[in-house]
């Protein structure tokens, strides 16, 4: 078994758009080459968000609160969510969930998580659905009811 130390140069930087400001991460599964579930940790400033609200088809998460407090977005319910609690997302449970930070600190949080083949990941309060086939490499977009679409992400 491979003892991973944190990758050089620590954290990178997670892509972000205005909707839900930046973050920093390290991607543990795919440094240990792990192909059947993703392992993360997270860091929230101030101020930032996961994701925006959303739900997978086919992936089951678990997040567990390493330092800090964020709210919890479960559908319509805001949660304070602490430093060695944790939270599960069952997949095909259409509830859009993400976390956001609104203390003065950061907030860091392990995700584990499937890693299936395809998902569809809904974003219910952004009338945007993505689809993928991990294997054939193909992502799209589209709204709640058909229609092409660039991004959940996009303003």
């Amino acid at each position: 078994m491979p003892i991973i130390p944190p990758p050089d140069g620590g954290p990178k930087a997670a892509p972000h758009s205005p909707k839900v400001g930046p973050s920093s991460y390290i991607d543990y599964s795919d440094i240990g080459g792990l192909t059947q579930f993703g392992a993360f940790t997270e860091t929230l400033p101030p101020g930032s968000k996961s994701s925006i609200k959303h739900w997978h088809q086919t992936e089951d998460e678990f997040v567990y609160m390493l330092a800090g407090t964020v709210i919890l977005h479960e559908g319509d319910t805001e949660t304070p969510f602490s430093a060695g609690e944790c939270a599960t997302f069952k997949a095909g449970v259409a509830v859009g969930h993400c976390l956001e930070n609104r203390s003065d600190a950061d907030a860091t949080y392990l995700v584990v998580g499937t890693r299936s083949w395809a998902d569809v990941i809904t974003y219910p309060d952004d009338d945007c659905i993505l689809t993928y086939d991990r294997e054939a490499g193909t992502r799209s977009f589209h709204t709640l009811d058909g229609k092409p679409r660039d991004s959940a992400y996009k303003a």
